[in-house]
């Protein structure tokens, strides 16, 4: 009878537990946003569905990648990417997704056009 009771208890819980997708970005005046409402960006010259980021060293110091935690897995249009030095970054429809050194709070879109690479991203 335990082992019946203990097998119904992990099964509600797994199944709890795998219906609970965290996404990794929101969506907030057409565009989308992280956790604490940064603009997020996608880089022109990274390829979609490529799965890695062009913009590295350097790069990635004025245009942080979304990283992932640890416990996050790709789910739907949310791909998790390996970058060039192995930590992990979030893509959305198979492009990366950055954050920009330049803006400051929330509501920011200084680095849309940068370049004429850097675009907003959008759902």
């Amino acid at each position: 009878m335990q082992r019946i009771l203990f097998a119904s208890i992990a099964a509600a819980v797994l199944s709890a537990c795998a219906s609970t997708v965290t996404m990794p970005a929101k969506v907030s005046d057409g565009v989308l946003v992280n956790g604490a409402g940064m603009a997020l960006y996608t880089f022109d010259r990274d390829s979609a569905g490529a799965g890695k980021s062009a913009c590295n060293d350097k790069c990635a110091i004025n245009w942080p990648p979304l990283r992932v935690a640890a416990e996050d897995a790709s789910s739907s249009d949310w791909t998790v990417i390996t970058r060039e030095d192995g930590s992990k970054q979030w893509a959305y429809k198979g492009k990366p997704l950055y954050l920009w050194i330049k803006d400051q709070k929330p509501g920011d879109r200084t680095g849309d056009g940068v370049n004429k690479v850097w675009q907003l991203a959008r759902p």
